[in-house]
C-alpha cells in the first residue's frame, strides 16, 4: 500500500509526472522568447506583435471543417476522397471476369456492391441449371451502365460526395 511520504497523488492532481525522476531527466523549457516584430526602427505595429494574414488555399489556415478532401471548382461542392475514374473502371472493366459491384465497394456502397457480387456468383452458380443466364447478363448489364455513371460524375460516394476526376 502507499505510506505517508508517497505524493503521487499530490502530483496527478498539480499536473505533475507521475514518476519523479522524470521531471528531473526532462525539465520543463522554458516559453521561447519571441523578439518584437518588425525590428525597432522599421514601421509597425505599435505593441510589437506579429500580424499575419490568412491566405484562402493555403496552410493550416485553409482547412475547411465541411469539405476535408477540398471542394468542387465550380460547384464548390465538397468532393470526396474516392476517384470517379477508379471506381469506374473497376465497375467497368470487372465484369468481363465475372466480378461484379467492386467500383461501388470502393466508393462504400457496399450494400449495392454485394447486391451485385453476389448476385453474380448466385446467377453463375444457378446458370448450370440454365435458370440463371438471365440473370447474369441482367446483372453485367447493371454493373457496366453504373460504370459508365460513375465516369460521367453522377454517382456519389457512401457520404453524399462528390466523386474526385
Amino acid at each position: 500500500m502507499t505510506g505517508p511520504a508517497d505524493d503521487w497523488q499530490e502530483r496527478i492532481e498539480s499536473g505533475r509526472s507521475f514518476y519523479p525522476d522524470f521531471e528531473e531527466m526532462y525539465p520543463p523549457k522554458p516559453d521561447p522568447v519571441v523578439p518584437p516584430y518588425p525590428p525597432s526602427g522599421h514601421p509597425g505595429p505599435v505593441d510589437g506583435t506579429r500580424q499575419f494574414a490568412a491566405v484562402p488555399g493555403y496552410g493550416h489556415l485553409a482547412a475547411d471543417a465541411g469539405a476535408p478532401f477540398g471542394r468542387d471548382p465550380l460547384t464548390g461542392e465538397p468532393l470526396s476522397d474516392k476517384s470517379r475514374t477508379a471506381a469506374g473502371l473497376l465497375q467497368v472493366l470487372l465484369p468481363f471476369v465475372g466480378l461484379c459491384g467492386v467500383g461501388r465497394i470502393y466508393t462504400g456502397s457496399t450494400t449495392i456492391g454485394l447486391i451485385q457480387l453476389l448476385g453474380m456468383f448466385v446467377a453463375m452458380f444457378m446458370s448450370l441449371l440454365l435458370i440463371g443466364i438471365p440473370f447474369m447478363i441482367a446483372i453485367w448489364f447493371w454493373t457496366v451502365i453504373d460504370g459508365i455513371l460513375m465516369l460521367t460524375g453522377t454517382v456519389r460516394d457512401s457520404y453524399g460526395r462528390k466523386l474526385r476526376s
